[in-house]
Parts: C-alpha cells; structure tokens; sequence
C-alpha cells in the first residue's frame, strides 16, 4: 500500500511537471530566486492523513523512533504538513518517519497517508 500510495504521489507530480513545468522552477511568491544572506528560501512541505485504527490516536515524537519521548497526538483524519522523511524505529515493518514542521515532532509514517511524495531530509 505505501509503494502505490508513494507511486501515486510521484505519479501526480511528474503530471503536475510537464503541465506546468515554468512553476517546477520558479522561485516561490515574494522570495528571490537565489538566496542571500538576509533572505531564506525554504522548500514546500507535502501533507499526509492520520489512518491509525480504531480512531487511535497518533503519537507526535520528539525523534524518529519509538524510543523518543511523547509530545503530542493528532486524530485519525487529521491532515497533517510534511516536511521530509528520514529512517527512524521499525513499526510494523516500515523504518520511515515523517518529520512535521516547526519542531514539532516526528510521526511513524505507518500511520500516514501522503498525499505526494515526501522528500528525505
């Protein structure tokens, strides 16, 4: 499931590419297109629905893995913003882990479905 759900999401970026490939290049609303010191160009993140089972809530961790400490849960359909992803603890066979946006933790990627494709941090 995560393979389709990862090719989907590769799938509807490559179309999004060749439809409008001007916007693959083009540097985001009111940033320059090369950095300087005083300016920061920061990548967009993807987003991703909590499916835990059982309406289950979803530990937010401090790091990617299970032995990290608890500081936050999100409910199942929560939509969350996605980062990047990075190899933390085995839940139930998958090592990814999604890192959410303004230090607020890391969630198991086993119970997110990415809407596209999440890069590696």
């Amino acid at each position: 499931m995560i393979r389709r759900t990862l090719r989907n999401g590769l799938v509807a970026a490559l179309a999004a590419v060749a439809l409008f490939p001007a916007a693959a290049v083009a540097a985001p609303a009111g940033h320059p297109a090369h950095p300087t010191r005083h300016h920061h160009v920061t990548a967009a993140h993807t987003w991703g629905s909590v499916t835990t089972r059982h309406y289950t809530r979803l530990n937010v961790r401090s790091g990617p893995g299970t032995g990290y400490r608890i500081v936050g849960t999100r409910p199942v359909g929560r939509v969350l913003p996605i980062v990047c992803k990075t190899r933390g603890s085995d839940v139930f066979g998958n090592h990814r882990w999604y890192k959410l946006p303004h230090h607020e933790g890391y969630v198991s990627a086993h119970y997110v479905r990415n809407h596209s494709a999440v890069r590696w941090c």
